[in-house]
């Protein structure tokens, strides 16, 4: 017995898996900013305390761009996944 998100007839169980499917959503973008941030803030320190060497600059910039890369990746998953739970919300039944 499988729930099709299709239909108009959404049970109270299928409408709490799609608040605990954005709250999830939610969470992984979350990982994804903070990733990305963790990633821009190590350049940030490798840029200051090494800027003299040029491997370590070279570092700096894979880590920097690397950063930026997460970010963009995680918004875009973000946005995507969520037009899709919000079409399947659109779906259910409103209370």
């Amino acid at each position: 017995m499988t729930n099709n998100f299709t239909t108009p007839e959404f049970t109270t169980r299928d409408k709490l898996a799609i608040d605990r499917t954005r709250l999830a959503n939610e969470r992984t973008f979350l990982a994804y900013v903070r990733t990305g941030l963790s990633l821009l803030a190590a350049a940030a320190v490798m840029f200051q305390f090494f800027s003299s060497i040029n491997a370590y600059i070279a570092i700096t910039w894979v880590l920097m761009t690397s950063g930026a890369v997460v970010l963009l990746i995680g918004i875009f998953r973000f946005y995507r996944v969520r037009r899709k739970i919000d079409s399947y919300q659109s779906n259910a039944v409103k209370d």
